[in-house]
C-alpha cells in the first residue's frame, strides 16, 4: 500500500509541477501584452483559463483520493495538505493573470498613454517573487521560501503609491479616465499575484517543517 502511496504522490507532484510552469508563463505573457499593447497575446492568455482550471479539479481530486484510500501520516499528509492548498492558489493567480490580459485586451484597443506608475518594476517585483516560491516548491527550499515575504511589502508599498499617482493623473487627464483606471487595475491584480506567491512559500515552509507560519511577520526574517 505505502508503495501504491508513494506512486499516488509522485504523479501529484508532477502535476503541480506542471500547474507551476504553466501559471508562470501565463503571468509573464499578461504583464508582456501590457507593455507591448498585444492583444493577441493576451487573448491567449485568455484562453488559458479553462486549462488551468481543470488541472485544479484534478489535482484536487488527485489529493483528495490518496487522503481517502492511504491515509497518509507525518509528512505524507503535510505534502497532500500543502499541495491542495498551493493548488488552490495556483489557479487564483491564473484568474489574475487572466485579469491583467483582459485589461491588456482593453488597453491595446485604446489611446497609448504612459502608465502612471512603474509598471515594469512592479511586475518584475512580482515575476521574482513568483518564481521564488514556485522554486521554493520544486527544490523543498525552505530559505527560498523564506525570502518570499520581505518582497511583498515592496509590491504593496508600490500598489499604495499606485492609488495616489491615478488620483492624480485623472485630475491632470480627464480625457482617459477609463484607461487609468485599468492601469490601477493591473496593479491591483499585481498584488494580489504577490499575495498568492507568498502563500505558497508559506505553504512550503510548512511542507518542510510542518510550522504554520501564516500571519506571522517574523516567519520571513
Amino acid at each position: 500500500m505505502i508503495r501504491h502511496m508513494d506512486r499516488e504522490i509522485e504523479k501529484v507532484q508532477k502535476q503541480i509541477l506542471t500547474l507551476c510552469a504553466v501559471v508562470e508563463s501565463m503571468v509573464q505573457q499578461a504583464v508582456q501584452s501590457v507593455s507591448t499593447r498585444d492583444s493577441a497575446q493576451a487573448t491567449q492568455v485568455i484562453n488559458m483559463d479553462n486549462e488551468i482550471d481543470q488541472s485544479e479539479v484534478d489535482i484536487e481530486e488527485a489529493c483528495l483520493k490518496i487522503l481517502a484510500l492511504y491515509q497518509p501520516v507525518a509528512a505524507d499528509l503535510r505534502y497532500v495538505i500543502a499541495i491542495l492548498k498551493i493548488n488552490n492558489d495556483l489557479e487564483r493567480i491564473g484568474d489574475e493573470a487572466v485579469n491583467i490580459a483582459e485589461r491588456s485586451v482593453f488597453l491595446a484597443n485604446h489611446a497609448r498613454i504612459t502608465s502612471p506608475f512603474d509598471f515594469l518594476l512592479m511586475s518584475q517585483k512580482t515575476l521574482a517573487m513568483l518564481r521564488q516560491s514556485l522554486n521554493a516548491l520544486m527544490e523543498l527550499d525552505v530559505n527560498i521560501a523564506r525570502e518570499v515575504g520581505a518582497a511583498d511589502d515592496e509590491v504593496d508599498e508600490l500598489n499604495r503609491q499606485m492609488y495616489l499617482k491615478v488620483q492624480q493623473a485623472i485630475c491632470r487627464d480627464t480625457e482617459h479616465v477609463d484607461i487609468l483606471v485599468h492601469f490601477l487595475s493591473i496593479s491591483r491584480h499585481l498584488e494580489r499575484i504577490a499575495d498568492y506567491a507568498t502563500n505558497i512559500a508559506e505553504d512550503v515552509i510548512y511542507l518542510i517543517e510542518g510550522e504554520i507560519t501564516r500571519h506571522k511577520t517574523e516567519a520571513f526574517n
